[in-house]
């Protein structure tokens, strides 16, 4: 956020981590992590789309899978729940890693179609294999301990330790993109040829980043299969990608926040609103629309454009006044001579 201070930024970040902390005394628990974990999945999303310009149709794939990879984990096999959660990660990466090594070398909407192609095959898996339960999922996951000794069974346990991952991750996601890795990315993303021709192996970047992006929609998937004892088919299903991306448009592209206030919207709405059955599909269409109109940069892409506008408005004075003195000098100086 360099529209403001250090100062300010400073007050801003203590002031989340105050909300986040006090959040479950306001909202019910499992509701906040509901909200974490699609923020985190559209962040991931946001992360290789916004930042690296591939738009994928199948994050779900890597969602749902690493939610059955920790439901097993937890409920056959009897693991730890980091443990779970660090093999669903890697189940999540190792599809990512198979389905990348093909749809990186396409561009556009090709690259697109076939990430979809892979999230539907999985589709198909999870509803064949045995050991995930068909139709009816993998049911009644007990809430597992972490580290040998920190019980998930209490809400606001579990609320604190998701909270700490999804923070965590988000710092990760922030820190990949103020890197050179994060710049490289923006190069391939404006231009993929001139990123080449600069001498930069421009597929390995890109399968790096649908990997990464790929494990942080599954420690998404991990976290609410943990939460809510339970991975479905859902979580499988292309319709949690199309959430996934109109939680990146309605929050704002290329931001950070975006996801969160995305999350925020969307599954507010499907929460608060669950009584009117189908009309909450309407009302989210109705959500979409005003927000391409009214914000085309999405909500916080919009307000970090108005911030732009009215710094450069602010500066412009400044700016005048200096070309102004430094005309000057080089007249008075031109004189001199």
């Amino acid at each position: 956020m360099h529209f403001f201070s250090q100062r300010t930024n400073t007050i801003l970040l203590v002031l989340a981590l105050v909300a986040l902390l006090l959040a479950p005394l306001v909202a019910y628990p499992v509701f906040l992590i509901k909200l974490m974990c699609y923020a985190l999945l559209a962040a991931s999303v946001n992360l290789l789309m916004g930042y690296a310009g591939l738009l994928s149709f199948g994050h779900a794939m890597f969602f749902g899978t690493a939610g059955y990879a920790a439901a097993h984990a937890i409920k056959v096999w009897g693991w730890d729940g980091s443990a779970a959660i660090l093999l669903a990660m890697l189940c999540a990466m190792a599809v990512a890693v198979v389905t990348g090594l093909l749809a990186i070398r396409r561009h556009g909407i090709y690259f697109s179609m076939i990430t979809l192609a892979f999230s539907q095959v999985i589709y198909f898996f999870a509803l064949r294999l045995p050991f995930t339960g068909g139709e009816d999922g993998i049911q009644n996951v007990p809430r597992p301990e972490v580290f040998g000794f920190i019980s998930l069974a209490d809400n606001i346990t579990l609320y604190y330790f998701a909270a700490t991952l999804v923070a965590a991750a988000f710092w990760l996601i922030y820190r990949i993109v103020y890197s050179p890795f994060g710049q490289v990315l923006r190069a391939i993303r404006d231009s993929e040829a001139r990123a080449q021709s600069l001498g930069y192996q421009v597929l390995r970047y890109k399968l790096v980043i649908f990997v990464l992006s790929a494990a942080l929609a599954g420690l998404a998937g991990a976290l609410k299969v943990i939460t809510f004892q339970l991975a479905t088919l859902n979580d499988v299903n292309w319709t949690t990608s199309g959430e996934a991306l109109l939680i990146c448009i309605v929050g704002g592209l290329q931001t950070l926040l975006g996801p969160v206030i995305g999350a925020a919207i969307i599954v507010s709405m499907q929460n608060y609103l669950v009584a009117m059955a189908e009309w909450v599909l309407i009302i989210q269409g109705l959500v979409f629309v005003v927000v391409v109109m009214l914000f085309r940069k999405g909500i916080i892409g919009q307000l970090y454009a108005w911030l732009e506008t009215r710094q450069a408005r602010q500066a412009a004075p400044q700016l005048e006044a200096h070309n102004q003195a430094e005309r000057q000098s080089r007249s008075q100086t031109g004189q001199g001579a």
